[in-house]
């Protein structure tokens, strides 16, 4: 029978209890236990609370577009069931359709706070935009048609929808019901064509004249259908099928795009034949012959102005023959043609008019182009036709994002200093106009401290955001790429990547606030030292140094051991055998057996270096090839500022590295941090016999792929979803020979290292995948110059530490439960210039401990927080006992852990790979928030996720997006407040003016009573089985909005009132003349009885 611990239970009920504390070590001292009882943790489960806030970037593969022109807010939608909204910069909206499918159309209801989806699964969606935080008010399903186009026209509310048979249903907007009247395929076309005319792909009414709808049917034939006389007026057929359709202002020609690259142009009263036919992008063909066919026109607009030509826009129709030519859209105005090239193909794109109303003077100023990865706004109105500078974060993904780290209250001067140097990045030739997507209104800003996000990228860029206060923008762009030499091509590539592609890719951010150093690690087993100048210097030579990492090796059975060097024994400073600090990168070397040896994997650059203010280049570090095997990818990064230190690690071993001295300090093989204390029983092996595939350090411990060559796919590549199904035996009887025990935590502090140890001193805590923690003391030199004379000593301190699975986060706190942070060194300009006071030098390098038992006694004792993919442990030090230990999961195992503060306490905070997010106290481990998320279905999740102070966490959700998440209940609560609001009180312009003449004899635009048509009462009831219609979880969401947007409710009513107001005067004034005519009409009457009353009736 399995023993039961009854400890665990009492810890996660009673934790921070004098019971618990006691009974969760036998071997504490009576005085430790005493102290515990001291802190008084202050976080409970009410602290907690699990939402999502705001996603940023851009919409992962967009399928439809819409705009409102009052409201000024546009929509994408998704093939994944995703809505966007964007109003002005910083006011942005995220919606989800509950079944994913497809978005195939949105229509605003124009400056009504609504907006109709459709989907690919056949169901019509209202959406309540008139709350911060949109929902359905009403869902129709259709049965037995598939839906292929929408058509809502401006204040109606009845909407046109065509299908994959040809034929137009009608639905109420208001109750999301169907009307029984149906415009049929058959009647639509009647005898014009023998054959179906196949799905509807436009409709539209007569700008001037409601009564009558333009249907385009895909095989080329249009028709106008009279909606009263219920019979079609004229019927157009042309032989090439049709894509779109668009009709002038005035309402007496439209013109259509087909799928052999031409336009025709029709005048609705000559059905017989186009009034004009266009092949934009044909070429010139003599004799009369037809121009070759070109590609098929997808849309076009035709939009008039008052003062000049018509643009025609339109997207698509090049010729054949331009091959590898990118997507364009062509804008047509007069006789001027412009070709603009896009990055991505185009998915739709709109014309922004000053007028809502179709039947008058378009006067279009931009369009907005929606790509496949991007958002283009050109402006129509400059010549040549600029962009539009995009406010929208939409810029996350223009290099795959590799890696994520996530900083919440940073120090404030951070932001402005990486904006003014990014601002120097800005690219120019943009329009000079505002941006003209500008509706909604920003929320209240309730966060005050600063959030910088920063990412990692496959090209080796690393951008930094300021995501303040629910928002994003882009600050600065770093391209570590530039300090390396660029193959021009893919023959002349190295033989020594590693990577098939993206060699440059981030894998590991470590990054100081404070002092504002950044170091990266990539894929092609390099890292990099940045230091933050706001000054532009050249650099003649990079520094750089190679380090030669090796795995334990078998002399036995290895065939030339000279060519090997000696190991280091554990204890000594820094390894003799550490390559040299070398200004270029060595000549490739070979062994005596050909097998390559000593190359880096990338080659620096050997001419000088022109460094912008900035990051920039204080030392590369690059893994070399050891007797034909390639460096392995590094798993773990960190630097420490105030020590001048650099230390990573991968599944060969460990290596640290003097930034400031240029020097390699230590250089040891996993095993040899062990020394004589290795728990293992661990086969030797030759790295010629059973060679480990390169880069597998990477894959087996972030990725879990298997890789089969002597290569490692980029961490762009996706990984299938089955990737962690790695074994994670932590064993302590015996390990996998072919396995390797990689460093996956490295954490540098001021703390015991030792049992015996009576102060505090300098060390590296280093965590293994095979749940070791070892520690390493660190004897630094006095600050000033010496530190730059005297070496550094290091060495293994012998402390060896056990948990369950790979160790993730260390921190440490002190005895009042705060949170001790590594010590750094402010930032100060690095490059003054020479006249500067010996002072400021020894200033300099004196570090900042911001250790708050520093000013305590230093008898008192540090807690050490370890979390492992298994379980936490809270160990008490000097004495090292295990003061607290929570199992975090049995089945499953953590992905990310993060120790973060929260309400003026902290926490420990868990990211499951099983979808569980959860969160313990400090020290005692005790359970305060468990929730089920999101289920790990991708490698990208896993490796983006990350959680920073105050409730924040972040991931990416798809390749071009950021889902920012909370789990603080107090911003939860703000989270209302803080979100921005798309609908704004706005009068609808006035219409146009018909004019006295039209007025008075029923020229211009014709109305027409919909309700009348469409209505229950003369059109019947609509099929049931037609279409299901289900009310949507808005309804009570929709009063609240309502009731939030009483303001512009109170704006409409007096609106409603002066326009009532309007029509009583007329009506007044009509009735005033009707009593003026009935007087009249009773005296006329009144003297024409008197003249006949004594007349006999035949003298009439």
């Amino acid at each position: 029978m399995r023993k039961f611990n009854i400890r665990k239970v009492l810890d996660g009920l009673t934790a921070g209890s004098s019971s618990s504390s006691s009974a969760s070590s036998s071997q504490q001292p009576p005085q430790t236990a005493t102290r515990e009882n001291d802190i008084q943790e202050t976080l409970q489960s009410e602290h907690f609370q699990l939402c999502k806030t705001v996603r940023h970037g851009f919409p992962y593969q967009p399928s439809a577009l819409a705009f409102d022109p009052v409201q000024k807010i546009l929509a994408i939608g998704t093939q994944t069931g995703a809505l966007r909204l964007f109003g002005r910069p910083g006011v942005e909206c995220y919606c989800q359709h509950d079944s994913g499918a497809a978005v195939i159309q949105l229509q605003f209801l124009i400056n009504e706070g609504a907006l109709v989806s459709a989907l690919a699964d056949d169901t019509l969606h209202l959406w309540n935009l008139r709350q911060k935080r949109p929902a359905i008010l009403h869902s129709l399903k259709f049965n037995r048609e598939r839906i292929t186009f929408c058509h809502l026209p401006f204040q109606s509310k009845w909407l046109y929808v065509g299908t994959e048979r040809g034929n137009i249903h009608i639905v109420n907007v208001e109750s999301f019901s169907l009307s029984g009247y149906v415009i049929m395929w058959n009647k639509a076309i009647e005898l014009s064509s023998k054959s179906h005319p196949g799905p509807v792909v436009h409709i539209s009414d007569n700008p001037m004249d409601e009564g009558k709808l333009l249907i385009g049917f895909e095989s080329g034939t249009v028709a106008l259908w009279d909606l009263k006389s219920k019979k079609a007026e004229y019927r157009y057929t042309h032989d090439e099928a049709i894509h779109s359709v668009a009709w002038h202002h005035e309402g007496k020609q439209f013109i259509c795009s087909h799928s052999d690259g031409t336009l025709t142009i029709w005048n609705v009263r000559n059905p017989t034949k186009p009034l004009q036919t266009i092949t934009p992008h044909g070429k010139q063909v003599k004799d009369g012959k037809k121009p070759e066919p070109c590609k098929p026109i997808l849309k076009v607009e035709y939009k008039t102005t008052r003062a000049g030509e018509p643009f025609i826009i339109l997207s698509g129709g090049l010729s054949y023959d331009t091959v590898g030519r990118r997507p364009c859209l062509t804008v047509m105005h007069g006789k001027s043609t412009a070709v603009l090239e896009m990055d991505y193909s185009i998915v739709d794109f709109l014309t922004l008019c000053e007028t809502p109303y179709p039947n008058d003077f378009q006067e279009p100023y931009a369009v907005v182009v929606l790509l496949e990865k991007d958002l283009v706004l050109i402006d129509l109105a400059q010549n040549g036709y600029p962009i539009f500078e995009n406010p929208y974060p939409l810029s996350i993904h223009e290099s795959p994002v590799t890696c994520c780290e996530y900083f919440a209250d940073c120090p404030v001067d951070l932001i402005p200093a990486l904006y003014s140097v990014g601002a120097r990045q800005k690219r120019q030739g943009y329009s000079k106009k505002e941006w003209p997507i500008n509706g909604g209104n920003w929320g209240l800003v309730t966060q005050s401290y600063p959030e910088i996000i920063i990412t990692g990228h496959a090209d080796g860029s690393i951008k930094f955001w300021d995501a303040s206060a629910i928002t994003l923008q882009v600050l600065y762009k770093l391209k570590t790429a530039k300090v390396f030499e660029k193959s021009r091509n893919k023959d002349d590539r190295p033989s020594t990547d590693i990577v098939d592609e993206d060699p440059y890719a981030i894998q590991i951010i470590s990054w100081c606030a404070e002092s504002r150093m950044l170091c990266i690690a990539g894929v092609s087993a390099h890292v990099i030292v940045y230091r933050f100048s706001k000054q532009e210097i050249t650099t003649e030579v990079i520094p750089m140094l190679e380090v030669r990492l090796l795995y334990e090796i078998n002399y036995i059975e290895s065939p030339d051991p000279e060519q090997l060097p000696p190991l280091p024994t554990p204890g000594t400073g820094s390894n003799p055998q550490s390559i040299a600090p070398q200004s270029h990168p060595s000549t490739s070397s070979s062994s005596s057996d050909g097998l390559r040896d000593n190359v880096p994997c990338l080659k620096v650059k050997n001419s000088p270096l022109k460094q912008s203010p900035g990051y920039q280049v204080e030392l590369v570090i690059q893994l070399v090839w050891v007797s034909g095997e390639p460096p392995q990818q590094i798993t773990s990064l960190a630097i420490n500022s105030a020590y001048g230190l650099v230390v990573f690690g991968n599944c060969n071993g460990i290596a640290m590295v003097d930034y400031l001295q240029k020097t390699t300090l230590l250089n040891l093989g996993t095993v040899e941090l062990y020394g004589s204390n290795d728990p293992y029983r661990r086969e030797p092996r030759s790295p010629r016999k059973s060679r480990q595939p390169s880069g597998a350090g990477l894959c087996d411990i972030n990725e879990g792929t298997t890789v089969q060559e002597d290569r490692c796919k980029s961490p762009t590549s996706d990984v299938k979803d089955n990737s962690f199904s790695r074994s994670r035996s932590s064993s302590v009887t015996s390990i996998d020979k072919e396995s390797r025990e990689a460093i996956s935590a490295l954490h540098f502090c001021e703390t015991f290292t030792r049992k015996a140890d009576t102060a505090p001193s300098p060390c590296l805590w280093v965590g293994t995948t095979l749940g070791t923690v070892l520690v390493i003391a660190l004897n630094l030199p006095p600050g000033g110059e010496q530190r730059l004379l005297q070496p550094v000593i290091v060495s293994p301190s012998g402390t060896i530490l056990r948990l369950k699975g790979a160790i993730l986060r260390m921190a440490f706190l002190d005895t009042t439960g705060s949170l001790v942070p590594p010590a750094y060194e402010p930032w100060r300009e690095p490059n003054v210039t020479e006249e500067k006071d010996e002072k400021d030098k020894l200033k300099k390098r004196r570090p900042v401990s911001v250790s708050p038992s520093s000013s305590q006694e230093i008898s008192e004792n540090q807690y050490a927080v370890i979390c492992s993919e298994k379980q936490a442990k809270v160990i008490s030090l000097p004495s090292q006992n295990c003061t607290y230990k929570q199992n975090i999961t049995e089945t499953s195992f953590v992905l990310r852990g993060d120790i973060v503060a929260l309400s003026n306490s902290i926490c420990l905070a868990c990211f499951c790979a099983n979808g569980h997010i959860m969160t313990f106290s400090l020290p005692s481990l005790r359970p305060l928030l468990d929730v089920y998320y999101l289920p790990l279905t991708n490698m990208r999740i896993a490796r983006t996720f990350c959680f920073t102070n105050n409730g924040q966490a972040l991931y990416l959700v798809s390749p071009t997006e950021i889902q920012r998440i909370t789990y603080s209940q107090e911003t939860c609560e703000n989270l209302q407040e803080m979100l921005g609001e798309l609908f704004t009180p706005v009068e609808t312009p006035e219409a146009p003016n018909r004019g006295f003449f039209k007025g008075l004899f029923g020229g211009g635009a014709q109305s027409l009573d919909r309700e009348e048509l469409f209505g229950e009462s003369t059109a019947g009831k609509a099929s049931r089985s037609l279409a299901q219609h289900i009310p949507g979880p808005g309804g009570i969401e929709g009063v609240k909005g309502a009731a939030s947007g009483i303001v512009c409710e109170l704006a409409r009513a007096r609106i409603a009132l002066d326009e009532r107001g309007q029509k009583l005067g007329e009506l007044e004034e009509r009735t005033a003349a009707m009593l003026a005519s009935a007087d009249s009409f009773s005296k006329h009457a009144h003297e024409m009885m008197l003249k006949c009353k004594d007349k006999k009736w035949y003298q009439f």
